[in-house]
């Protein structure tokens, strides 16, 4: 049985833990879903409350501005109907602090993509139409098959999948050549997502301006016909960071130590305090107000959620082993470390990112079996030295177990957290199954 006693040690510092001074960052909750529900985690007094049992976490709160850490912790509690109310808890919020990323941007990605297919003039396709990029500017590539589908051919929603079991850089890049800089950045504006750019792919070495071309795609009927084509596009708009953040204080080029910050004005930006909106605007499209939610189906919500949360082992279409993907692969919240497997009472709805030192969970926590349900958003920088791109990061030996007891030390106190009302939460069977 996975739950588990808490002592009377663990309890007083999770209540520590949860000590609430609505002044210290009362600014950095005006966007938060309910305001009126903000408080903050309050700095750990006594770190020695945790040593024992969180040793990982103890250290990390210990130093927060060293390790530039941010979090966010919401509670659910549920009314007579079931209806969801949110109360959070901060730690380090600051929407204004630049950090890396990485494949967190994977996720509003994906669900804009399928924003397109919904559109009008996009009536002869779907989701699952064979979508068949081609390739027209210097360091664009081709995808016409996908032998990970179960077609062989790829598709928005295969692409989707593979971006949400293993993160797939492939598959988010493509969905990108289809959107655009101007598509994915005005309706992030237009979806209140105010700390959020997406200006290139992942892992490929191009220019800003080669960023801002895209291949032509053509997606295809069941006949093999062409129902849709888009031309090669070009943006005009330059998307650049507010303040052209830079981190470190030396970075790799080539092999070559650059003694300087790294610039990064042309890369993606997702503050902690965004990507956390946007798990809780698929979990509960009905706490924001219409013009902040995704426009997507209630089938395409179920489709997203379900892969959020299916593990690498249980796809079919892809495929994925366990010895290469297991369980734990992108759930650090709980279970990051050492490979291992999940209970199958714990589900979790998240999307993880990790580069340049930077670790980033965000996630809906579920415990079916016990009736416990949060979310839990955290970033954490372990760059010890302050270089980047030497490959010379703590992410095995503090990150992921940081992640790892944070998301424990939280799930044991909701075990025991009172609540008005026991959520129900069998209809998540219908999304997982």
């Amino acid at each position: 049985m996975f739950k588990a006693v808490i002592s009377m040690r663990i309890f007083s510092y999770v209540v520590l833990l949860l000590a609430v001074n609505i002044n210290a960052e009362e600014n950095h909750c005006a966007s938060l879903t309910q305001p009126s529900k903000c408080g903050a985690l309050g700095e750990l007094i006594d770190v020695e409350k945790a040593a024992t049992n969180y040793p990982n976490l103890a250290a990390v709160v210990g130093e927060p501005d060293r390790f530039k850490l941010q979090i966010i912790y919401t509670q659910v509690d549920r009314d007579q109907q079931n209806n969801p109310s949110l109360s959070y808890y901060t730690l380090g919020l600051d929407p204004e602090r630049y950090f890396y990323p990485a494949s967190t941007v994977k996720l509003p990605i994906s669900l804009l993509a399928l924003e397109w297919v919904n559109e009008p003039q996009q009536t002869a396709i779907t989701m699952f139409s064979p979508m068949l990029t081609d390739a027209a500017f210097e360091g664009q590539s081709e995808a016409h098959t996908d032998s990970s589908s179960a077609s062989g051919l790829p598709s928005i929603a295969h692409y989707i999948k593979k971006i949400l079991l293993v993160s797939d850089n492939d598959a988010s890049n493509r969905l990108y050549e289809l959107l655009g800089q101007d598509r994915l950045n005005d309706r992030l504006r237009q979806l209140g997502l105010k700390h959020t750019l997406i200006n290139h792919r992942l892992s490929i070495p191009l220019s800003a301006e080669q960023n801002r071309q895209y291949n032509p795609i053509r997606f295809l009927r069941s006949d093999g016909s062409v129902a849709l084509a888009l031309p090669a596009r070009t943006s005009q708009s330059q998307y650049v960071n507010i303040d052209n953040p830079k981190l470190g204080i030396g970075y790799m080029s080539e092999g070559v130590l650059i003694q300087s910050p790294m610039d990064f004005s042309n890369k993606n930006c997702l503050s902690l305090q965004d990507l956390d909106g946007i798990v809780k605007r698929i979990v509960f499209p009905q706490l924001f107000i219409g013009t902040e939610q995704f426009q997507i189906t209630e089938e395409q919500r179920a489709f997203v959620l379900r892969y959020m949360s299916m593990l690498p082992g249980e796809s079919d279409f892809p495929h994925y082993s366990k010895e290469a993907y297991p369980d734990n692969y992108s759930k650090f919240f709980m279970f990051g470390g050492n490979a291992q497997s999940l209970p199958a009472h714990i589900r979790i709805f998240n999307k993880t990112g990790w580069a340049y030192g930077h670790l980033i969970d965000s996630a809906y926590i579920v415990d079916l079996e016990n009736r416990v349900e949060f979310f839990l958003s955290a970033v954490i920088y372990t760059n010890q030295n302050d270089i980047l791109n030497d490959d010379k990061y703590e992410t095995e030996q503090i990150g992921l177990p940081f992640l790892n007891e944070l998301g424990n030390i939280l799930y044991q106190y909701e075990l025991t957290r009172a609540k008005s009302r026991q959520p129900d939460l069998s209809y998540l069977n219908k999304i997982i199954n």
